[in-house]
């Protein structure tokens, strides 16, 4: 099982998509010009993702100045993520991809076992997105604790 190993990645642009998120909708080109970061997470209101997104709202200052935007992303409604955007008070936005577009083409749907049982859902991981749309780093099982501050020196360093 990996954690939170970041693996590197062929300079290949990532391929355009669009879907709703929070505050309107989420297109891939139009954010072209600065760093992203894509983070997948498997559910809002579970104590992870809870967790995961409060890293990243904590840091959010300091992505920004690192010039990059940060986008959770979970098979969620967009009424969902609504509710847990502002729970959570995640000064992001957070994408709905209830059709798993962005989950295949990122390959993030994995068997995982719930409380004895296969079932099918996101395998946490992260994706940093240069100015260019180019994929530059990826991050797969990834572990909460820690991930957060791995990501931003990362995004520091690009």
């Amino acid at each position: 099982m990996q954690t939170n190993r970041p693996s590197s990645v062929p300079a290949i642009p990532v391929k355009d998509f669009s879907l709703p998120c929070t505050g309107g909708t989420f297109k891939l080109s139009a954010q072209r010009g600065r760093k992203l970061l894509l983070y997948f997470y498997p559910k809002d209101n579970t104590p992870g993702c809870a967790a995961e997104g409060a890293d990243f709202r904590d840091r959010h200052e300091a992505f920004l100045e690192a010039g990059c935007k940060i986008f959770g992303i979970s098979r969620d409604s967009l009424k969902s993520h609504e509710n847990f955007k502002a729970k959570m008070r995640f000064p992001f936005e957070l994408i709905s991809d209830a059709e798993e577009q962005a989950c295949a083409q990122f390959g993030v749907m994995k068997m995982k076992n719930m409380y004895g049982k296969q079932v099918r859902g996101i395998e946490r991981s992260s994706f940093v997105i240069d100015e260019n749309g180019v994929l530059r780093r990826e991050w797969r099982g990834v572990k909460v604790a820690g991930h957060a501050d791995e990501v931003l020196s990362f995004v520091k360093a690009l």
